[in-house]
């Protein structure tokens, strides 16, 4: 081979361009045309965002799923405490009554706690029952309070036993109430 075949150029036969180099034209829509939507959606041009409090908690399915279902389970417990199935109180006459007690060395604490509902709620004496439900004995302590015209009124007595299930009978002139409740 002759010095002159290797200093040839491969391809000198073919006209790239006029002068001789390539000239290259970036074009990004051109470049981005050909992308796939995702890239496409960075690229475009978007709003600024607003504070939205409601939005993210509906943004796809499994939020709106689990947000409406705290809406429901939240409807559902108003609903039962308006109600009175999630309440432990009583009404006695236009008064309601909230029932508790503890334990203290072999005695239980009883404590009511009275609330008026209207000026129209019963005032005057109401006699207690109060006797243990389990066990097999027969006492049975008594107690006398006065509801008076305060709106709301709390009591407290002691009873000469400890039982865990209390059976309580609220009598006044006109109606009664029995109650059975665990103390503490």
């Amino acid at each position: 081979m002759s010095d002159s075949e290797s200093e040839k150029i491969p391809n000198e036969k073919y006209k790239l361009s006029n002068s001789g180099t390539v000239t290259y034209h970036y074009s990004r829509e051109r470049r981005l045309a050909n992308a796939p939507s995702e890239i496409q959606n960075l690229y475009k041009e978007q709003k600024p965002l607003r504070f939205n409090l409601f939005g993210p908690l509906v943004a796809d399915k499994p939020r709106r799923v689990l947000f409406f279902v705290i809406v429901i389970l939240c409807i559902g417990i108003f609903l039962l405490s308006r109600l009175g199935f999630l309440d432990a109180s009583y009404r006695l006459d236009g008064n309601t009554i909230d029932v508790s007690g503890t334990f203290f060395e072999d005695t239980t604490i009883v404590i009511l706690k009275k609330t008026a509902a209207n000026a129209d709620a019963y005032t005057g004496a109401v006699d207690i029952a109060v006797f243990p439900i389990t066990e097999e004995t027969d006492s049975v302590f008594y107690h006398r309070i006065f509801f008076t015209l305060e709106k709301e009124e709390v009591y407290r007595f002691v009873v000469p036993f400890e039982d865990p299930q209390i059976g309580i009978i609220l009598q006044n002139e006109k109606s009664f109430l029995n109650i059975v409740f665990n103390p503490q």
